[in-house]
């Protein structure tokens, strides 16, 4: 695995509104997320995802998957990349079911996302 999309979260003012309006044209399906976001674990044909409130008018963050975390980190810091300081679900439960995330940028600014998937997926 390496660099294939893993993993999309959406931002939204309101959790449960967003809930309602994107399960409606796509026919995803949610189930509560982490404990400590209070968001929810998005179920679509191909590419989890996840939603989470408090973060209005957010584009959509993509994820790509890495094997290894750490030397990911390196690798994009190595580069002239950056990683943001922002906790992304740390908490033991929340890794163990969705994995780590880690959100970063480009040497030009642009954001995107590391995944590693949970033990076993």
């Amino acid at each position: 695995m390496a660099g294939e999309l893993s993993f999309f979260e959406l931002g939204a003012g309101d959790s449960e509104q967003a809930r309602t309006f994107f399960g409606g044209p796509f026919g995803w399906t949610f189930e509560p997320g982490p404990a400590e976001g209070g968001g929810f674990a998005i179920r679509t044909p191909n590419v989890p995802g996840g939603l989470h409130g408090g973060d209005p008018g957010a584009s959509p963050y993509l994820f790509f998957a890495v094997d290894d975390m750490e030397a990911a980190l390196e690798r994009v810091r190595g580069l002239g990349g950056s990683v943001d300081d922002t906790d992304l679900g740390s908490g033991e439960e929340s890794v163990a079911r969705f994995g780590r995330f880690q959100l970063c940028h480009d040497d030009q600014g642009t954001p995107f996302g590391l995944h590693q998937p949970p033990a076993g997926r």
